[in-house]
């Protein structure tokens, strides 16, 4: 954590992700970046219904019309990779789940940037940066 900010943490359901130690841990542990469909991602998020007029239209995963800041998003660092976790699934492979870098994916969404650099953590490394809610 950079001196002066407040902690990160993504909450999702039952799960709380401290997104400085997924940081740490990248950082510690190097590995190249992968690539994500911005398209798809944000779709999946319902990042592309935040402006619809429509109040029957929304997100499961996502953030509701009103919670992302669309200002904040457009200044983000496109360049900055995402990080997606990997949840464990009882009897199923791990399902990924971005964890940081929603304002990112707006953006690049916004601009019509095909793809994101996406740091992606494997499940145990999920298990290790999860915190009890």
């Amino acid at each position: 954590m950079s001196h002066g900010r407040l902690p990160q943490w993504f909450h999702f359901g039952p799960y709380v992700f401290d997104i400085d130690a997924a940081q740490a841990l990248i950082a510690a542990t190097p590995r190249d970046t992968s690539t994500v469909d911005v398209n798809a991602w944000a779709t999946a998020y319902g990042l592309i219904h935040l402006d619809n007029p429509n109040p029957y239209a929304i997100s499961l995963i996502g953030p509701a019309h009103n919670a992302l800041n669309r200002t904040y998003a457009m200044t983000t660092d496109l360049a900055q990779p995402l990080i997606v976790a990997q949840i464990d699934i009882p009897d199923a492979a791990p399902a990924p789940l971005l964890i940081d870098g929603t304002h990112r994916l707006y953006r690049a969404w916004h601009e019509h940037q095909p793809q994101l650099p996406a740091h992606l953590l494997t499940a145990a490394e999920t298990r290790q940066i999860t915190a009890p809610r």
